[in-house]
């Protein structure tokens, strides 16, 4: 049974490791949008009935646009991956990768609610990170239990 177990977070960590890898990849393929074709595709949804469409198009031209962000958290999703995919840091990768994980769920939950198959998608990627930090808490429980002097 034990033997199961750690295969099974074996694949919890490629898994999750590869997706973010990907996820990383894909945040240099295009090149980013100027500010003049950020305006001209949000005008095309400024409708009131594709109001959610426009808050995902502005909130992802929005971070293209700052120059830096999307391309630092195209960085971190490689380089955590990577952390995360390596045999002895893994417990780092899984770490460092939880508020990226979480950011991509809550991205999904307040801005494509009626995308199921990607709230699904994204959730089972917090819950498998969540599950890796869990699975090493004996090496930071120590940090939030406090013992009496």
């Amino acid at each position: 049974m034990a033997k199961s177990i750690n295969i099974l977070f074996i694949v919890f960590r490629l898994f999750l490791g590869g997706f973010m890898i990907y996820g990383g990849i894909q945040k240099f393929e295009k090149p980013s949008p100027t500010a003049i074709e950020v305006l001209e595709k949000a005008n095309k949804f400024s409708s009131p009935e594709k109001e959610s469409t426009l808050q995902k198009i502005l909130y992802i031209s929005g971070s293209k646009q700052t120059g830096y962000f999307w391309q630092v958290l195209g960085v971190c999703e490689l380089l955590f991956g990577l952390l995360l995919i390596a045999q002895g840091t893994g417990f780092i990768g899984a770490l460092f990768l939880l508020p990226i994980t979480l950011h991509i769920f809550l991205f999904h939950l307040f801005l494509e609610p009626d995308g199921v198959k990607e709230l699904i998608q994204t959730g089972a990627l917090f819950a498998v990170n969540i599950a890796l930090v869990l699975r090493e808490k004996e090496r930071w429980k120590h940090l939030l239990w406090l013992k009496p002097i």
